[in-house]
């Protein structure tokens, strides 16, 4: 990471990456495709447990997050032992935010979905599949951890086949569980759950194997092992943030989702409504994923550069990763402008005609206005990896609030009173005040981090 040439660096970090991270958005978006022909109020619980799920996600990711940053800093700094005792904290981390979500599977998630619906249909598939993914999380909260934990060091591979065996695994239980193929019972939502956390034991399972018999740069033993308060906080000085910044994102669907109930228009068009921003969030997933595998690829490398003090290479993997997510993230773009009714009809299960009138009517708008903020999110996921990947998580923290709830929240709800489907320009709104707020933040680690670099 110190020495390569970085556009062939960058590649060989980023591409494993981002082929997983797009396994990951296919399994996700098959799901939620196989829920909708199974039912449309199946459709409507599972989008509405979204935003607990990114919650979840958010605690997994995050401290993963804290933790490759730690031990690729150490690493730059030539400091093997430190990072071997911050990959070791991570997983013992991983396991105590699992109890945590066993926790509040078990007591919110009905209450959670009651927020948004009376339909009693609706608040049963909801509570069904959110306590099942929540209390059986322990399988994606290690994988994650041990996922970031080697790709601090370097190593894309295995995490790419550790999500892949995850995703497949996924693909293929999904609709054997939730309709009943072969020898399996028909399990409906709780099928697509089952076969979600399956899943993700699976590959679990694997990546332990994989740690356990082959040697890597860094190690994990609790041979010996002592807490240490410093190496936590260390964690959490990026992990935090990191935590807080996806956790809002479930604040925003929670809050978007809210301000459509709370409209005053009928209930048929708000689950309508509710339905169009669910598929959105599946379907941008399949832009932003990719864009996250490059953040998986190009953070360690700005993080041992800056470890080891070598601002050119550290900047030069910076523009590199901009550039790409840019050309990704005008893809993206240019797809959902030109073929949103294709993309959603992805998502139509047997219902009148209509109702998918209905569903095209209110969808394509929201995926052609919304897409407009694809390319100024590219610029603040890449401004966002740098913050973090120098230990300035905080920083990327603000800006996501200050995108998600100080900006678009609010616009929001204000287009809203003009009209619903006005609302969804709040979204490219957000991102340019999110690039602004970046700028500012990049303007003072110039003058107090990079000018005293090489």
């Amino acid at each position: 990471m110190g020495t390569m040439s970085m556009f062939p660096l960058i590649m060989s970090m980023s591409l494993p990456a981002m082929f997983s991270m797009l396994i990951q958005a296919l399994y996700n978006v098959v799901d939620s495709i196989f829920v909708a022909r199974y039912s449309p109020k199946a459709l409507s619980a599972v989008s509405l447990a979204f935003p607990l799920q990114l919650v979840m996600v958010a605690f997994a990711v995050g401290t993963a997050i804290g933790v490759n940053s730690l031990i690729a800093r150490r690493l730059g700094a030539k400091k093997f032992d430190d990072a071997n005792c911050a990959a070791t904290h991570g997983v013992l981390l991983a396991v105590l935010s699992w109890l945590l979500f066993v926790v509040i599977g078990l007591v919110f998630s009905g209450g959670f979905i009651a927020l948004f619906t009376s339909d009693k249909e609706i608040l049963v598939y909801g509570k069904q599949y959110l306590s099942i993914v929540l209390c059986v999380s322990f399988g994606m909260m290690v994988s994650t951890m041990c996922e970031k934990i080697l790709q601090s060091t370097g190593n894309m591979i295995i995490p790419m086949l550790t999500q892949l065996l995850g995703a497949v695994i996924n693909l293929i239980f999904d609709p054997l569980l939730i309709f009943g193929l072969w020898i399996f019972p028909k399990m409906g939502v709780i099928g697509a759950a089952v076969a979600t956390v399956f899943g993700q034991i699976c590959s679990m399972i694997f990546i332990l194997i994989i740690l356990r018999v082959k040697q890597h740069e860094v190690k994990i033993s609790f041979k010996n092992f002592r807490f240490n308060k410093m190496i936590v906080r260390d964690i959490y000085a990026v992990g935090f943030p990191a935590i807080i910044m996806q956790s809002i994102g479930s604040v925003m669907v929670s809050g978007i989702n809210a301000i459509i109930s709370m409209s005053g228009v009928e209930i048929e068009l708000a689950e309508t409504n509710i339905n169009a921003f669910g598929i959105y969030f599946k379907l941008q997933s399949f832009v932003f994923m990719p864009v996250f595998g490059l953040n998986q690829g190009v953070s360690p490398i700005i993080g041992y550069n800056f470890g080891a003090r070598n601002k050119k290479r550290m900047f030069s993997a910076f523009r590199w990763g901009l550039l790409i997510a840019v050309i990704i993230m005008t893809a993206g773009l240019l797809l959902f402008q030109i073929a949103p009714g294709w993309l959603i009809s992805l998502f139509e299960a047997d219902a009148t005609p209509l109702e998918n009138s209905s569903l095209m009517e209110v969808g394509i708008p929201v995926l052609r206005i919304i897409s407009i903020a694809f390319v100024f999110a590219a610029a603040g996921i890449m401004f966002s990896a740098l913050f973090q990947a120098i230990g300035y998580g905080f920083y990327s923290m603000i800006m996501s609030f200050s995108r998600q709830l100080v900006v678009l929240l609010p616009a929001a709800f204000l287009l809203s009173k003009i009209d619903l489907s006005a609302m969804w320009y709040a979204f490219p709104l957000a991102e340019l005040g999110s690039l602004l707020v970046a700028g500012i933040f990049f303007v003072v680690l110039q003058k107090k981090e990079f000018s005293k670099m090489n």
